[in-house]
């Protein structure tokens, strides 16, 4: 007897999950209508030639099998090398270094390895899409601290109010994607007190480190007193050499932390793409030339993008680290005799003015008050693709000025 497919159904798991489809929607909605597309955070401009070229080498020379579970011993080694250098926190790349498939399989075999149905776990949003169903997919409890606007302040009672004995992980993003803040001195010294005073394991998602502007400085959360045998610290290669792509990520800690990732990753992925790992241990090799200029490369797209916003009405947030600014567009639908919240003036903006946003409110666990106008703009793109957009945003200002 046959059973219609209509009749079968998914997991309690799979059905739980709340799905975040705002990203897929608005780059769909951006093909159709060729609007300047800066809601997804991937550059359009290429890898560098010699990480292109590393790649191109390794599949030439026939590195194309299986690799290691943990990752090419020779990636591990620069990891741990990176950390040493840019930190001078020391790792094992034999037992303290797993590289995984992008920093969100890393983020996910670390939530496996440690959370056990009915914990809770900290996380801060606005935040990454993937964060929640992460933590709801090993049976965790999200405890969500919110940051808002214009400081993104972290205060520290409303935080101490979120731990308890049922507190296993706090999930922490410095620089923070959305909101462009690099997390103080201060602000780390507090989450660290409280690790250790309630004994939680830190999960910071440090894949922006390299991104940070001005005066801001980024200090890895294991370098703090007695953080270093608590914290697993995540990163990527796809975000600093442009190949989003090739998903290479990494988990770094003490071998009493790596052990249980390593293990959740032998039977998920079980392994990785091997020559792109042997291009990412090349490319981190990377003088320090490259990242300074990296820096000062992306400090001007912020700038441009910050006061092609300012001029057009929003009200930009300049952010300290990432390649993400939030803005307030409240002033540019004032400008037109408009009211809507930030789902539909995202459609709006894509629509009728060809420039594509991401609304903030989708960031949050739970949909925010009309009052809290904002998107978010992705400024890793072309000077000229920016450019393109504030025409486009001038453009949709013009009739209302020229009357």
């Amino acid at each position: 007897m046959s059973t219609s497919a209509s009749n079968i159904s998914a997991s309690n798991r799979v059905q739980a999950l709340s799905f975040n489809a705002i990203f897929s929607k608005m780059n769909a909605l951006a093909k159709v209508h060729q609007a300047v597309n800066l809601g997804h955070g991937f550059p359009d401009y290429p890898a560098p030639d010699f990480v292109k070229a590393a790649a191109r080498q390794a599949i030439a020379d026939d590195r194309n099998q299986y690799t290691a579970a943990q990752g090419e011993l020779p990636l591990r080694t620069a990891i741990a090398a990176r950390m040493q250098r840019r930190y001078q926190v020391d790792y094992n790349p034999e037992t303290e270094v797993i590289v995984t498939q992008g920093a969100t399989e890393a983020i996910f075999a670390t939530l496996m390895g440690f959370v056990n149905p009915g914990d809770e776990v900290i996380l801060f949003e606005p935040c990454y899409s993937t964060y929640k169903p992460a933590i709801q997919m090993v049976g965790g409890i999200p405890k969500f601290y919110s940051f808002l606007p214009p400081e993104w302040e972290l205060d520290s009672e409303r935080l101490e109010a979120l731990f308890s004995e049922k507190t296993k992980v706090i999930l922490v993003n410095t620089p923070h994607n959305p909101t462009g803040k690099v997390l103080s001195e201060t602000d780390l010294a507090l989450i660290a007190r409280l690790c250790q005073k309630y004994n939680v394991v830190a999960i910071s998602d440090e894949v922006y480190d390299e991104l940070v502007y001005d005066d801001a400085v980024h200090r890895p959360l294991c370098t703090y007193p007695g953080m270093y045998e608590r914290t697993i610290t995540v990163s990527t290669f796809g975000k600093t050499f442009s190949v989003t792509g090739w998903k290479v990520g990494w988990a770094i800690a003490p071998a009493a932390l790596a052990n249980p990732i390593l293990r959740m990753r032998l039977y998920t992925s079980g392994s990785g793409t091997t020559p792109v790992q042997v291009a990412a241990a090349e490319a981190l090799s990377a003088p320090p030339q490259f990242y300074q200029e990296l820096r000062t490369e992306y400090t001007a797209l912020r700038d441009t993008c910050y006061q092609m916003l300012k001029e057009t009405g929003f009200k930009p947030f300049l952010p300290a680290g990432t390649f993400f600014l939030m803005a307030d567009f409240s002033g540019f639908l004032a400008a037109q005799n408009l009211s809507m919240n930030d789902i539909d003036f995202c459609q709006y903006l894509t629509q009728t003015v060809g420039v594509t946003a991401i609304p903030a409110s989708t960031l949050y666990h739970d949909y925010l008050p009309p009052d809290y106008p904002m998107v978010r703009f992705a400024f890793c793109k072309h000077r000229a693709t920016l450019l393109a957009a504030q025409q486009r945003l001038r453009q949709a200002l013009e009739p209302l000025t020229s009357g």
